[in-house]
């Protein structure tokens, strides 16, 4: 199986947003700067020194600027595969939709957006090895 890794948010207003989940359910945010789109990492469980959770069956996430007639103006969930181009190939045998090509983010892996067959936008991510 490939598992749920981590989550997406959009937002309005950055500040808005991490003052609200901080102050309510005390997550930890960190804002990456303008060189990595402004995205906000987000902490909702003790990460150990490889950055994943430590508990089990927790996941940490981040938020990002909302961009108008863009698709991913909704939260969406981030999966781990293990070869994104033949998880592309799967989506898109499957009826699925590809957004993008890939995007390697530094220190992270291989990421792309796809379009599941009901419309729903969800990211896959090629973890880099450790």
């Amino acid at each position: 199986m490939n598992p749920v890794v981590h989550f997406e948010m959009p937002a309005d207003d950055m500040k808005r947003m991490t003052n609200f989940y901080s102050n309510v359910f005390g997550w930890q945010t960190q804002v990456m700067g303008a060189e990595m789109g402004n995205y906000v990492t987000v902490t909702t469980s003790e990460a150990g020194e490889n950055g994943r959770p430590k508990a089990a069956g927790t996941i940490n996430g981040g938020f990002y600027p909302k961009n108008e007639g863009q698709p991913a103006n909704h939260p969406s969930i981030v999966i781990a595969v293990d070869n994104i181009k033949e998880s592309i190939k799967k989506v898109s045998d499957a009826g699925g939709k590809v957004m993008n090509e890939p995007v390697d983010i530094p220190g992270i892996g291989a990421y792309v957006s796809i379009i599941d067959t009901e419309g729903n936008l969800v990211s896959l991510l090629q973890p880099l090895m450790e």
